[in-house]
């Protein structure tokens, strides 16, 4: 077989999708709701646009962040970013699933390499936003792109991909996060301690905690897995 044959042989090889485990608290009601979009959809709508959807409005999310130093006002636009942002994000592999539309390695990259992305923007907006310490907004990303990892590689090495930890997934921390934009509008610190700290460093604090204790569980489990799985005798 001539090489460039075998080439586009090789690259062509069935691809089989990963299971995606989804047990977030809102998991169901979601699910249920996200179909009932997805059936309703004008049809010039495609999972395409919806990603970008996501994608832009995530970005822009950032961006209110970065504007609320200047005027608080844009937490609240942050709320619709965000707000959009599930619907983009969310609802494009619904779109495609319900449509029998599916791309799935297209699809999977592209989802999460703009994710990667519009994490830079939303925790860079945070970090200069006046509510939360740089650092700490630092330390999310870098937290939220290790858990990523896990994932990505637990994805190609077992064939599971896990969307939500102890019933948190992407749609509980939008959630949180609107909730955290109201609650700064009036009360931008807490009293901790005996100490006023910023509502968002101790949120912030919490957060990374919480995704370094999944890190670290997460990676026992699967590296155990694995190791049983492939042990040389």
């Amino acid at each position: 077989m001539p090489n460039s044959l075998a080439y586009a042989a090789e690259n062509h090889q069935p691809f089989a999708p990963a299971a995606r485990i989804q047990e977030s608290f809102v998991a169901a009601v979601e699910r249920r709701a996200l179909i009932w979009l997805a059936e309703r959809t004008p049809a010039w709508i495609n999972s395409d646009h919806l990603t970008i959807l996501g994608f832009v409005s995530q970005c822009l999310a950032g961006v209110c962040y970065a504007l609320a130093r200047l005027n608080p006002d844009a937490l609240l636009a942050g709320i619709v970013c965000l707000a959009l942002n599930w619907l983009g994000d969310s609802l494009d592999g619904t779109l495609a699933r319900v449509r029998n539309r599916q791309r799935p390695r297209y699809g999977f990259y592209v989802d999460h390499i703009t994710d990667t992305v519009a994490a830079f923007f939303l925790m860079g907006g945070l970090a200069l936003s006046g509510y939360v310490h740089p650092y700490i907004a630092l330390g999310m990303l870098v937290a939220f792109l290790m858990l990523s990892i896990e994932a990505y590689l637990a994805t190609y090495t077992i064939g599971k991909f896990q969307l939500s930890y102890w019933k948190f997934g992407p749609t509980e921390i939008r959630i949180l996060l609107a909730m955290g934009n109201l609650a700064l509008l009036r009360y931008p610190t807490v009293k901790l301690l005996g100490m006023q700290v910023m509502l968002f460093d101790l949120g912030g604090v919490i957060a990374i905690t919480r995704m370094g204790l999944m890190l670290v569980f997460s990676s026992v489990r699967h590296a155990a897995r694995l190791y049983k799985e492939e042990k040389i005798e």
